[in-house]
């Protein structure tokens, strides 16, 4: 049951995320206190057993790809499969961008040509979550599934921005509808997918050769009457970073829920990132935590509650930090008041400010900013 990844990491989110992501991908996106997106799918791979996987990137990955520099973190340092991380390729014959998700493969389609294993798992960079795929390919090969589409029930006032599904007793996909606006079904698709290698590179060429560029508007709801795709219903934690500004905000304090936060720091397999060679958090004299994670490198001085503080944070006399989110580098002064907000990388607060949102629409600073 051997299988080769790809995790789509190349959209452009801008638009739900403004300036959290004008600078980086989505699946860049700081969580947890240590953690960056795409930590979470490719840890969910490499413990399943893919031991190949292709990061496809595009807007804004610098930072991405610098975070990918070493696959040794990920146990992917390897000589047969590895890392692979793959931008547009731009030459006489060839210099356009990715057109959308089925176009992004296709560019790169002699990684799924060069490859032997039979199965594909394709998922988005941006969510977080820790799945086994080895149960999901058993199931897909139990049901003779050309595709599987996993999937999680979720509160209907949710549902109109991810693909729902409508499924007969079986688990086969009758109908899909892509971000509706009545939807009629609770199941929303969380962007992963299971596929035969083969018929994965058929169904690129047949699609591109169209004019067709989405995986799936031009495959999935395409040839949904077509093909036998089926739906495994996903139980555990999930929850998309790239989503918005609120769903991002959301994501990183539910690790300040206990039974979440264990999921992924004391439950194998543990969550793999990139590590950095810092010193413990340093508490002085008058420093007051409560209910928050902090990163390595920090330095407290003031109180801090309910919040996610990155790594190499300063926080100075008296400063007061109420659920917010604080990336790395940031240096709060003396006397600053933190409510509510999301304080991108190197943001400087000079003593005495205050910046205040609300629960409902968090303030957000953009990266390198003084205030």
């Amino acid at each position: 049951m051997k299988a080769v990844g790809i995790i789509l990491a190349g959209g452009n989110n801008e638009m739900r995320m403004g300036d959290l992501t004008a600078y980086r991908a989505a699946a860049a996106m700081p969580v947890g206190g240590s953690y960056r997106a795409i930590d979470f799918p490719l840890t969910s791979m490499t413990t399943s057993g893919i031991g190949k996987i292709a990061v496809i990137t595009q807007f804004n990955s610098r930072s991405l790809h610098d975070h990918l520099v070493s696959s040794k973190w990920w146990d992917l340092g390897r000589k047969k499969g590895g890392l692979f991380v793959l931008s547009p390729y731009t030459s006489k014959d060839n210099s356009s961008w990715f057109r959308g998700t089925a176009d992004s493969m296709y560019q790169n389609i002699s990684f799924l040509k060069r490859s032997n294993e039979p199965y594909v798992v394709i998922a988005s960079g941006d969510a977080v979550y820790k799945m086994n795929f080895k149960e999901i390919i058993s199931w897909h090969r139990e049901k003779e599934a050309d595709i599987t589409v996993v999937y999680k029930r979720m509160d209907k006032d949710v549902l109109s921005k991810y693909g729902i599904m409508q499924m007969d007793g079986d688990g086969r996909i009758l109908d899909f509808e892509e971000k509706p606006l009545d939807p009629q079904s609770d199941c929303a698709s969380l962007g992963i997918y299971v596929i035969g290698r083969e018929l994965l590179i058929d169904l690129l060429e047949g699609a591109i050769a169209e004019g067709r560029y989405d995986f799936v508007r031009d495959i999935i709801i395409r040839l949904r009457r077509r093909l036998k795709i089926y739906g495994y219903e996903f139980g555990g934690y999930w929850s998309s970073v790239g989503a918005g500004v609120n769903e991002y905000f959301r994501t990183n304090m539910d690790f300040l829920n206990k039974e979440i936060r264990d999921e992924f720091t004391k439950k194998e397999p543990y969550i793999d990132t990139k590590p950095k060679d810092e010193p413990p958090v340093k508490y002085n004299m008058n420093a007051e935590v409560s209910d928050c994670v902090l990163g390595s490198g920090t330095i407290v001085n003031g109180r801090i509650e309910h919040s996610i503080v990155f790594r190499r944070v300063f926080i100075g006399d008296r400063a007061v930090i109420k659920n917010s989110i604080l990336m790395e580098g940031c240096y709060i002064g003396d006397d600053c008041v933190i409510e509510n907000a999301i304080l991108d990388k190197n943001v400087a607060v000079s003593a005495g400010r205050q910046v205040i949102g609300t629960e409902d629409e968090p303030f957000v600073v953009k990266k390198d900013q003084v205030i």
